[in-house]
């Protein structure tokens, strides 16, 4: 298959492997099935036909070879078990991920925006082609999830693109700080593909569907289906409900998201809870109708 793909681009190269010296002016497809790889000009390629052959192969992202010395060292540490970056030992970090989805990102032009946002003693790594990572210093810990919010709609009118972030915690620069890293970076991937209608993401925003998602069968299933009954009838009171309990049970804030009425918000609530039989201003009856809100989106 991957050679009849071969005969449609004439300037296309085979590879019995990976690539070991890839070139920016081509893109590299990777066949699971025939364990070979085809490298195609980027000038030969239009939008359609790479989202045809992403549907047929893996399209293969590699990290730039040529990399500022300190960027090197970070880019080791975090991604390929190197030694511990003694210039900042002992400070303390926050690594916020980033990924982009949309046109072909100019990644200079990304960075110098970054860059505007934060300060200019981050330090940024690109793991891909569209996603890659901020490091802050303690002392650089200036933007709130708030401003990092605002910060990502901006970005997203500037390059017309989605943008999402995922703050991680402030860690100590350790041999511990990788596995911490790998753990964030698993959080972001879930979040990225599960939970994608959200720009900002934190432990704490992804946790709960985190382990909703990965409850054992048998523990969904006991999850109280009464509840996920009532959102299949009512995918209103569903969504009414979901986001009443995100915003802490705010119902000004609420009903301004919902764009609705004071009043139709707590018809919808009023009408959940006598159907239900639970109470959501009671923690306990608040966390299992949110696991079930959770369940229950996953599902669908």
């Amino acid at each position: 298959m991957i050679k009849k793909i071969m005969s449609l681009y004439q300037n296309s190269i085979l590879f019995p492997s990976k690539p070991e010296n890839p070139s920016d002016r081509y893109l590299y497809f990777c066949s699971e099935a025939e364990k070979e790889w085809i490298g195609i000009p980027k000038t030969e390629l239009n939008d359609r036909e790479v989202s045809l052959l992403k549907t047929l192969y893996s399209l293969e992202e590699f990290q730039n070879s040529i990399l500022h010395p300190t960027v090197k060292v970070w880019h080791d540490f975090l991604y390929s078990n190197g030694p511990l970056p003694n210039h900042v030992a002992g400070n303390t970090l926050r690594i916020i991920q980033f990924n982009i989805n949309g046109a072909e990102t100019n990644q200079p032009e990304v960075e110098s925006a970054l860059k505007g946002f934060f300060t200019e003693d981050i330090m940024i790594i690109w793991e891909s082609g569209s996603r890659g990572i901020v490091i802050e210093e303690k002392n650089t810990m200036t933007l709130t999830e708030e401003e990092i919010l605002s910060m990502s709609e901006t970005l997203e009118s500037d390059f017309y693109v989605k943008i999402s972030f995922y703050i991680g915690k402030p860690s100590s620069l350790t041999v511990q700080l990788p596995s911490k890293f790998l753990q964030e970076k698993e959080y972001f991937s879930f979040a990225v593909s599960r939970m994608g209608q959200s720009n900002i993401f934190t432990f704490e925003r992804v946790f709960p569907a985190y382990l909703a998602f990965h409850l054992p069968l048998e523990l969904k299933s006991k999850v109280s289906q009464e509840i996920v009954e009532l959102f299949k009838e009512d995918h209103e009171v569903f969504s009414t409900i979901k986001v009443f309990l995100e915003n802490n049970l705010n119902a000004s804030m609420t009903a301004k998201k919902l764009y609705i009425h004071r009043n139709t918000l707590q018809y919808r609530i009023d009408k959940f809870i006598e159907k239900s039989g639970i109470g959501l201003k009671d923690f306990y009856g608040a966390f299992t109708v949110f696991l079930a809100c959770l369940l229950y989106e996953q599902q669908k």
